[in-house]
């Protein structure tokens, strides 16, 4: 897919002196509030969300609101809330302490997710510019702060009677896509003159996101000091029970992977499909990742690297369960190298492919 000559350059301008600005001293990430448009269109870029501090009240906050969706855990019953509210969010915001803490951002005292996420929507909002001041751009989390419902009500204010809502979830899921849809249809439900709606879909067999994974892929691993015998590519996991009930999660990763796959000319040896960070006894999709890196290990394999497609910007999940958890499970068991890709995050080629996702949204608006 072709990308004008213009648009990197832009995106480096962005880089260095961002249309949108985040408040000075503030870490909710909402942009500087302007004057009023007329017809303004807005582009909200939305992610899972994070605690506000890497201390036991903040993490309980963001899993009791996190853990208490409806889409994310589907069991109501009255034991579900027992063990929620007396074992697992007292002791598992105090265990996770420690892991943000390892991977915080201190200069800005938040999470990389937070950091990534508002850059992205910068970024965004640069290479947008050409279309005019009426295109706003700004970013929110699903779970913690800046909240969808505080920044679509910005939005809004500012004037914008079209708002496109971009969840950077590449393959969709109920617990994902589905509960940012929740909250924007939550928030227009308020509104006697709602804004008109969009919602950008799935992009996991997108043409260029393919592309853009395969050749960062490449510049990667031409970077590591070893070669890799095996690459696993890791999902987030999601109960067996909800791909049983329709959920097109599992097939989206599965058709992502066979896709890049076709693009690197691997193998399904060579590169290995995952899913991580399962959360209590229910069966889950699997392979999972870290018995899969485990058994590689003790089998024989010295060289192994771990790539995230299902993120878009790296967080805990990446940063410490995989380029962390996973890396001394790998080494404890008799591997010797082991390298966590970073995800595409804020770089040029990742800027250029959240462009080309919201250009493709945005027909008909600009």
């Amino acid at each position: 897919m072709d990308v004008p000559a213009l648009i990197p350059a832009e995106t480096t301008a962005a880089a260095d002196k961002p249309v949108a600005t985040a408040k000075p001293g503030a870490n909710t990430g909402a942009f500087t509030e302007a004057m009023p448009t007329t017809s303004g269109i807005g582009v909200l870029v939305v992610n899972l969300g994070t605690p506000d501090a890497a201390e036991p009240r903040a993490i309980r906050r963001y899993l009791k609101e996190f853990l208490t969706d409806p889409r994310v855990i589907e069991n109501n019953s009255v034991l579900w809330k027992l063990v929620l509210y007396g074992i697992i969010l007292p002791l598992r915001s105090r265990r996770k302490v420690h892991d943000y803490k390892k991977i915080w951002n201190n200069e800005k005292d938040e999470s990389p997710l937070k950091t990534i996420t508002r850059s992205q929507a910068e970024k965004l909002s640069g290479i947008l510019e050409p279309l005019g001041k009426h295109v706003i751009v700004d970013w929110a989390m699903r779970y913690g702060q800046p909240s969808i419902a505080s920044r679509l009500e910005a939005l809004v204010g500012r004037g914008c009677d079209r708002i496109l809502v971009m969840p950077l979830y590449p393959q969709y899921a109920a617990p994902t896509t589905a509960t940012v849809c929740d909250e924007a249809f939550r928030f227009l439900m308020g509104l006697r003159r709602q804004p008109a709606l969009r919602i950008m879909p799935a992009y996991y067999d997108d043409p260029y996101y393919i592309e853009v994974l395969a050749s960062s892929l490449k510049a990667e691993l031409k970077a590591l000091p070893f070669e890799p015998d095996v690459i696993v590519a890791s999902y987030h996991g999601m109960p067996q029970d909800y791909v049983d009930k329709g959920d097109p999660y599992g097939s989206q990763c599965a058709r992502t992977t066979e896709l890049l796959r076709q693009q690197l000319k691997f193998d399904e040896a060579k590169l290995m499909m995952t899913y991580q960070s399962r959360f209590g006894r229910s069966r889950w999709l699997q392979p999972y990742t870290i018995q899969t890196v485990k058994a590689l290990a003790k089998k024989g394999v010295k060289n192994l690297v771990v790539i995230t497609p299902g993120f878009s910007a790296d967080c805990l999940e990446t940063l410490e369960e995989i380029a962390v958890e996973n890396a001394k499970v790998f080494k404890r068991y008799g591997g010797q190298n082991f390298a966590a890709i970073p995800c595409l995050n804020d770089s040029e080629a990742g800027m250029l492919m959240i462009w080309q996702l919201a250009m493709r949204e945005l027909k008909g608006w600009v």
